[in-house]
């Protein structure tokens, strides 16, 4: 039998973090989980009196961060895997989408998911013991029109958290970016932003985009639970990866566009090298 775990997942109520959290407590672990209303935080320790217990906390009320997890290893620690799940998706053209779209969706998908790091990170450090879970995307590796904010987030939290993994490693503190192809969450759906459409040159390319990325949304090839499974099979790794793609979806795109990059940089890596003293 393997040893429980206590994990904090940010953003329970829904998505990857409210599956991870079912099949948690499933196996027999305990969760801490974020929710941001007093509806979802009943419904989140409904899922078990003794092994789920909700924190009124948004992963953007960034002065109040510290002092919820000291209160949380306090009383329920010690925490031994945080996952950063909390996040939503920003779809809109570049040139039509406000800055303000940008740093909404930067304050969650990354500064929010930095915040809380940083509050666990003194805690792992000292104990040499903890693991963090990154939740990003295919969208950190591969890109699509109309979604240049959200890539742009996860791009940001893939390279923080691959940098990470080398500065805590002397500490036995594990970090892994786990970035999921399309699975059938609200993603595309309830919890996407759309910035409305202006500019009449991009109807053509963009706008099959967005009709078809709505009509996916429900019906895509990923199965949540099957994600959580997999989480769970890399919380329990002694010595886990510091990036997992989920999907076979994902896993193909990825495969495609680093081969493209491999591709562009033998073409020209004549001149590359030219800059050299």
């Amino acid at each position: 039998m393997k040893p429980s775990k206590t994990l904090f997942i940010t953003g329970v109520s829904s998505g990857f973090g409210h599956a991870l959290a079912k099949e948690a407590i499933a196996n027999g672990h305990r969760v801490i989980g974020t929710v941001r209303n007093e509806t979802d935080l009943k419904n989140f320790q409904a899922l078990s009196p003794e092994n789920a217990y909700g924190v009124l906390l948004d992963v953007t009320d960034f002065e109040r961060i510290d002092s919820v997890i000291a209160q949380v290893e306090a009383t329920h620690g010690p925490v031994d895997v945080l996952v950063n799940n909390a996040g939503y998706g920003h779809e809109g053209i570049f040139e039509e989408s406000p800055l303000e779209d940008m740093r909404g969706q930067f304050d969650v998908n990354v500064f929010g998911a930095v915040a809380m790091t940083k509050a666990f990170l003194p805690y792992f450090r000292q104990r040499r013991a903890g693991h963090i879970l990154n939740i990003t995307s295919m969208g950190g590796t591969i890109t699509m029109p109309g979604i240049a904010y959200y890539c742009g987030s996860k791009f940001a939290l893939e390279g923080i958290s691959d940098t990470l993994s080398k500065e805590l490693r002397p500490f036995n503190v594990f970090v892994t970016a786990v970035a999921p192809g399309s699975f059938r969450t609200d993603w595309a759906g309830r919890s996407m932003q759309r910035t409305a459409r202006s500019i009449a040159d991009y109807d053509a390319s963009f706008d099959p985009i967005r009709q078809a990325r709505e009509a996916k949304s429900g019906k895509q090839l990923g199965d949540p639970q099957k994600a959580a499974q997999a989480m769970l099979q890399i919380i329990d790794c002694p010595e886990p990866p510091a990036h997992l793609l989920l999907g076979s979806d994902a896993l193909g795109l990825v495969r495609d566009r680093l081969q493209q990059a491999l591709d562009e940089i033998d073409q020209w890596q004549a001149l590359s090298c030219s800059t050299d003293h």
